[in-house]
């Protein structure tokens, strides 16, 4: 289970992700973690979950962000 967390926030660390690409890591995640421990849901949302949280809110751009490239004068 550590190794599946630790991927998934590299992955969401790395910053290129859309923020329905991160949740889709996320998702995995949780897939994986239920495969390995069946019917711990509450334990993964109160534990994994607001980690995932975080970093899906300071990584990951919204689906609609355009980069501006810089212009000098």
């Amino acid at each position: 289970l550590r190794r599946t967390v630790d991927v998934a926030c590299v992955l969401l660390r790395q910053g290129r992700l859309t923020r329905a690409e991160g949740e889709a890591v996320v998702a995995v995640a949780r897939e994986q973690a239920l495969e390995l421990f069946p019917g711990k849901d509450e334990v993964f949302d109160l534990v994994l979950a607001p980690r995932f949280a975080r970093l899906l809110d300071e990584f990951c751009r919204p689906p609609s962000a355009r980069v501006l490239s810089f212009r000098p004068h």
